[in-house]
């Protein structure tokens, strides 16, 4: 019986990129394998069949031979895959098939995965830890931008053995029970079952003289102080990464990412809305029916002033444009300044002054229109109560 094209078998068009291959290969996988398919006899035959494509399309030297000959260039005499130095496709590694699966279904939930902050690779090498540091900062440094020194706790590199953790910096010795691979594998009936190796607990190597300094792990631990520079426009919540600043990787391994979790503190004086700031500046009675100037602050330190208009109420906005806080990363954008002005009634009157607003309340005139207003609303509405 001739063979499906491999590309057909997977459900993928030709010229797939490998994340491609591999996400229908996973698709596939999980749908056919025989432990979800007992009632269904083809299961096992088209599950080899989608392990054995997958085999060939995931590899780009077997891919392209099979883009080139199709499944002659496996049979032998071609110099691909097939042939000497080179497993042959078909031939049904199911145990390498089932471990994927297995690993794709669960490994999420035991806390696994590949090519996840601080797995191990080969030879015990593993990636460090990312890392997180919460850092407040005033909201002058947000509007200015800032230089600050953090101090972070972690692992750094053992400079003992120079992160091989040997004694001497000696380079780690390939594992005697599993020859390097970190993992052994025992058959149980239809399954052949992976585990990870006992001796070297997975990390493939062993080392016979572990370092004093770091007991064999390549780091220690130590508090680093760094500079990271706080740009313009930081909000909370702002995320700044430095890369290679999270934990030591184990025994050479490359280090994690550090990641900075801006706060911005709340100011005494200036509220935050995005790129827009809010002031509220209190306003003498006589100003505000008068009319007048009043000086506000600004964010950076200066000052400016402002003009009353004539008969200003409590609650007025007067917008300052390009005052308020500058855009992240959009160099010249500036936000707006609003002045909520707010009428304060004095206290503490003199005699004199006592004097001066009675006299100023005996002389009717119709200049109060919200008090006019209010009251004949309210005088509307206890007559509609009355019939």
């Amino acid at each position: 019986m001739a063979k499906r094209d491999f590309y057909e078998v997977l459900g993928v068009k030709r010229g797939a990129n490998p994340d491609e291959i591999k996400k229908a290969y996973r698709q596939k996988a999980k749908e056919l394998h025989p432990d979800r398919n007992k009632d269904n006899p083809k299961a096992e035959a088209e599950f080899k069949e989608v392990n054995e494509a997958h085999d060939v399309l995931k590899d780009a030297e077997k891919k392209a031979a099979y883009d080139q000959f199709g499944h002659a260039a496996f049979e032998g005499g071609m110099g691909g895959p097939g042939g000497p130095g080179g497993p042959r496709p078909g031939s049904g590694d199911f145990s390498s098939a089932f471990s994927d699966v297995f690993e794709d279904l669960f490994g999420d939930f035991m806390g696994g995965g590949r090519g996840r902050a601080g797995a191990r690779g080969r030879g015990g090498v593993s990636r460090g830890a990312d890392l997180r540091y919460n850092l407040q900062v005033k909201l002058e440094d947000a509007y200015n931008g800032k230089q600050a020194t953090i101090s972070v706790p972690g692992s750094v590199k053992c400079e003992t053995c120079s992160g091989t953790g040997a004694e001497g910096g000696a380079q780690p010795q390939s594992c005697p029970t599993c020859s390097g691979h970190g993992k052994v594998r025992a058959q149980q009936g239809f399954f052949t079952i992976e585990r990870t190796c006992p001796t070297c607990s997975g990390r493939g190597q062993i080392i016979k003289n572990p370092c004093s300094a770091c007991s064999g792990q390549g780091a220690v631990r130590k508090d680093r102080a760094l500079n990271v520079s706080i740009p313009q426009g930081v909000e909370t919540g702002t995320r700044i990464r430095l890369a290679g600043e999270g934990e030591a990787g184990q025994r050479g391994g490359p280090p994690g990412d550090l990641y900075i979790f801006v706060e911005v503190a709340e100011h005494a004086i200036f509220k935050r809305d995005g790129l827009h700031l809010h002031c509220a500046i209190p306003v003498p009675m006589t100003t505000a029916a008068l009319g007048g100037e009043i000086e506000a602050p600004l964010l950076d330190g200066g000052r400016t002033r402002v003009k009353v208009p004539v008969g200003v109420q409590s609650g007025k906005q007067l917008r300052l444009r390009g005052k308020g806080m500058p855009a992240l990363q959009r160099p010249g954008q500036m936000g707006d300044m609003y002045i909520e002005l707010m009428v304060e009634t004095p206290v503490n009157l003199t005699t004199r002054q006592k004097e001066l607003l009675r006299e100023f309340e005996s002389v009717k005139a119709d200049n109060s229109p919200q008090s006019k207003n209010f009251f004949d609303k309210v005088k509307g509405f206890w007559d509609s109560m009355t019939g």
